[in-house]
């Protein structure tokens, strides 16, 4: 871990209740940066709090929905209100939806809550990131997506199709901005150790380890390893990339 990777630089993570979020946002803030922990659930932010008190960096927390607005446009604000501007976003806030489900009896109103926090909420986030980064002429936005979103997992049409679109997003605005210092990337883990993927139906768990060679779920420290170089300095020559995180289950 490198002391001060992140010093002086003012950073979200989404999702930063629990997870990969969590991970992420406690490296930050032990690298040295100032971290904007959001999620929708209240609870799991006071947890987060809590169990950050020790890190060097100074960490503070906001309940916000991604798939809102509203909400996302105010998480900038307060960033950049109460750190003074914007350097690093981490998109991680999602959710799996059905799992185990044939599309016959795939919800639409279920299909389109997945899609309103997976992947409206990214663009939403990457859009207002990107207002805060311009003027001071850099930046640094990860998106979570997913290999589901490379390969589709059977049972899992709302979660896969998400995070395809996550990768789709990644790609087209990282292009629209390689000509700045902002860099858009996105992140593709297979099955990782959090409370959003242990709660997937057995079946769907299941076939998703069968298919990682190294027979075993990722860390959220190994995801928050890689996930802090990508949004690092050192990746100044990486844009509209998706980076696997897959034990193997490398893609396209």
């Amino acid at each position: 871990m490198f002391e001060d990777r992140f010093q002086g630089q003012a950073a979200i993570v989404t999702g930063g209740g629990s997870g990969i979020g969590l991970a992420v946002g406690s490296r930050l803030a032990r690298e040295g940066g100032s971290v904007l922990l959001a999620d929708n659930d209240e609870a799991a932010l006071a947890r987060a709090e809590a169990a950050m008190g020790d890190v060097p960096g100074r960490v503070e927390t906001m309940r916000a929905d991604i798939s809102e607005e509203a909400d996302v446009r105010g998480l900038v604000e307060s960033a950049v209100d109460r750190f003074g501007g914007l350097d690093v976003v981490v998109n991680s806030a999602g959710i799996t939806g059905e799992t185990g489900t044939n599309i016959l009896d795939y919800d639409l109103a279920s299909f389109r809550a997945v899609l309103d926090v997976n992947l409206i909420g990214s663009f939403l986030v990457t859009k207002y990131a990107l207002e805060a980064m311009l003027p001071r002429g850099y930046g640094r936005i990860l998106l979570l997506a997913s290999i589901a979103g490379k390969e589709g997992n059977p049972g899992m049409a709302g979660y896969s199709v998400s995070k395809a679109g996550v990768i789709g997003l990644a790609k087209a605005i990282g292009k629209e901005y390689a000509h700045t210092a902002i860099t858009v990337n996105a992140l593709a883990p297979a099955l990782i150790a959090t409370p959003l993927i242990l709660g997937a139906a057995e079946e769907s768990l299941s076939y998703m380890t069968s298919r990682i060679p190294m027979g075993r779920l990722g860390t959220v420290e190994e995801a928050a390893a890689l996930a802090c170089w990508i949004v690092s300095r050192e990746a100044s020559f990486n844009t509209g990339a998706v980076f696997d995180l897959s034990g193997g289950r490398a893609t396209y």
